[in-house]
């Protein structure tokens, strides 16, 4: 039987949602603001407001340190939780990417395996589904379809990514292909047997099993598919009342077919206002505010600024060693020249003194 664990009011309209993979954190999006949540205790940790239009997707990646944002606004932001966490109430930290090459709305985001260095996909009503690096921040691949793209999501080997369209089309898109094309065009009378067809109206929401065989599809024609992603089949159909908005597929946990099974910790009542700035005459107000990098109110470095700068200047030792100083490679080059010439020499001696040696006249 389903019983409401918590009901939580959140400042407006929520249009879209997501949860860390660690679970220590929620993400919803209000209107065109991003708020972020502890899970623990509710308390409301950011509001971070770089869109300009309704947020539409949000998604974290695998390890929990990044998150990307969407929005009508045609922009995919890249988000470092850690900044974020790190910044105060009154200030709005930078996203560490900006992706703006779509030309119209975001409809959703999907994020590879492999935490910063995870590839993550977007797709757009401007009939294109695009690939990103994270760590980068550099566009991979631009595929471009005859219709425009509401869903999109990676196979577990991130071989093929799928792309739900407006007409109810579902797109497979070879990564590995060659040749290697960054602008491609998905042209469905050529590649027929790259499509599931079945849906009769637009495709919100992919997922595929942790396998790689199978594709879960939701769709407004009211109905989820399960489909073969070998054959292109379609295995079950399940009817619903009203349109599907999302649908993925999860493990099941351990204590999901236990009838006694009851959540351990209920969750906490979430803030509606930013943590700090509460009143202390709320119950449940004190406590002790941790914030990562400031272990001390003194001038000086956090740990997080004294990490990226080593960084940066490990990153830029290494660009110094793969491109090298103009002097150094030259000193390097003269000396790898006398090298090579005193070998010659050597082998020269060598070859002389065997000639002698076989051609010398025997007594």
């Amino acid at each position: 039987q389903d019983q409401l664990q918590q009901k939580i009011i959140c400042p407006g309209p929520v249009t879209c949602l997501t949860a860390s993979p660690n679970g220590l954190y929620i993400l919803a999006g209000v209107a065109e603001s991003i708020y972020l949540w502890e899970v623990s205790n509710g308390n409301l940790l950011a509001i971070l407001n770089r869109h300009y239009q309704d947020l539409t997707c949000l998604c974290f990646t695998d390890d929990s340190s990044h998150f990307l944002s969407g929005a009508k606004d045609c922009l995919a932001l890249v988000w470092n939780l850690y900044n974020v966490l790190q910044a105060e109430p009154s200030q709005i930290p930078d996203p560490r990417h900006v992706w703006s090459r779509h030309s119209l709305p975001i409809t959703d985001l999907c994020c590879g395996f492999g935490g910063p260095l995870a590839r993550a996909a977007t797709a757009s009503l401007d009939q294109t589904a695009k690939l990103w690096e994270i760590s980068s921040g550099e566009l991979l691949l631009s595929v471009l379809f005859d219709v425009g793209i509401m869903a999109v999501t990676l196979d577990l080997s991130e071989y093929h990514m799928f792309c739900g369209g407006m007409d109810g089309s579902i797109f497979q898109v070879d990564l590995c292909a060659w040749p290697v094309q960054r602008d491609r065009t998905f042209q469905t009378e050529r590649e027929n047997g790259k499509v599931f067809k079945g849906h009769r109206n637009q495709v919100t929401c992919l997922s595929v099993s942790t396998d790689g065989s199978l594709l879960l599809s939701g769709s407004h024609d009211e109905t989820v598919r399960l489909w073969d992603i070998q054959s292109k089949q379609c295995l079950k159909t399940m009817n619903h009342k009203g349109p599907v908005t999302n649908a993925f597929i999860v493990l099941a946990p351990a204590n999901m077919f236990n009838p006694e099974g009851k959540p351990s910790v209920p969750l906490p009542k979430f803030s509606r206002h930013l943590h700090g700035t509460e009143s202390s005459d709320e119950p449940g107000a004190e406590g002790v505010t941790l914030r990562l990098g400031l272990h001390q109110q003194e001038p000086g470095q956090s740990y997080l600024e004294k990490a990226e700068r080593m960084y940066s200047q490990m990153y830029s030792t290494r660009e110094k060693n793969l491109v090298g100083d103009q002097e150094h490679l030259t000193i390097q080059v003269s000396e790898l020249e006398e090298e090579v010439s005193n070998l010659r020499k050597i082998n020269k001696d060598l070859f002389d003194f065997s000639t002698r040696i076989i051609t010398k006249p025997a007594k």
